[in-house]
């Protein structure tokens, strides 16, 4: 099918016969979405993979540092002075000018059952996104998502916060926009699905007793729709827009990086 006028052409064609536009494939399909080992583990995508790694990383650093201060429950419940110092969203903090407390918050847990939860979700849900839209679009989708879900969070809520979740709804975000940009029986099983997936999570959010950040799970999933619905599928390889994309994940991955490093830097001169 040609990508511009949506007629139906043969794979030998390199121009549509019908718009006289060039065909080809799609930049994600031009390879294999980063299977892990050979697609031993046939659902895993290699950047979600790396971020679940990242988040496991950072939770056992968390973890380790809250025992030692004392916590004989670390694992199970970080301590939110813990949490505060490795760069929860803390709106102290931001308005001290801690502007990467808004990435950082993102790749933090509060225990064991926060965390494992988070991960079984990116597990599946962050294999879709990268297979569907792409490496490239999936990591500015998920950055993108966290720092505006923070955001919301700080406006709406005093409390510290952290937690993948915010990405989490990002990436539900993104799978309602492939559902509302293809109007087909399709694209509305997609749209119906991951809205009801959006209404559970909120919903749950507002069960008494839980700490859930609904401004950040609300946050997460309208930057993620927008960015996706901006973002939409991968286009030929190598045209100006997947360079764009691959421009802006670079970008993304630049940012969480230099966040880190002042989050160590910002911790190291409180530590003294």
């Amino acid at each position: 099918m040609c990508p511009h006028c949506r007629a139906f052409i043969t794979n030998k064609d390199r121009t549509c016969p019908y718009c006289n536009e060039s065909v080809g494939a799609r930049a994600i399909d031009r390879r294999d979405p980063s299977a892990i080992l050979g697609g031993i583990i046939p659902h895993a995508r290699f950047t979600t993979v790396v971020i679940l790694v990242i988040n496991f990383g950072i939770f056992l650093a968390t973890a380790l540092f809250s025992m030692r201060a004392g916590n004989g429950e670390a694992l199970w419940n970080v301590d939110v002075g813990t949490l505060v110092a490795f760069g929860a969203k803390y709106n102290a903090g931001l308005a001290a000018g801690q502007w990467w407390r808004l990435v950082t918050a993102g790749f933090l847990h509060g225990g064991l059952l926060h965390i494992l939860m988070n991960s079984w979700v990116l597990f599946d849900l962050g294999a879709q996104v990268e297979e569907i839209y792409g490496a490239g679009r999936m990591l500015v989708i998920y950055f993108v998502s966290t720092v505006f879900g923070f955001y919301v969070s700080a406006v709406w809520s005093p409390a510290p916060s952290v937690g993948a979740s915010a990405a989490l709804m990002g990436l539900i975000g993104a799978m309602i926009a492939l559902g509302v940009r293809h109007k087909n029986p399709i694209g509305s099983s997609i749209r119906a699905t991951y809205i009801r997936w959006a209404i559970y999570i909120i919903l749950f959010g507002l069960l008494p007793g839980l700490h859930v950040d609904n401004a950040a799970h609300i946050g997460g999933l309208a930057a993620g729709f927008g960015t996706a619905y901006l973002a939409g599928l991968p286009r030929l390889e190598g045209s100006w827009t997947e360079r764009l994309w691959r421009g802006a994940s670079w970008v993304c991955i630049l940012l969480t990086a230099v966040s880190f490093l002042k989050m160590y830097l910002w911790f190291a001169r409180v530590a003294q």
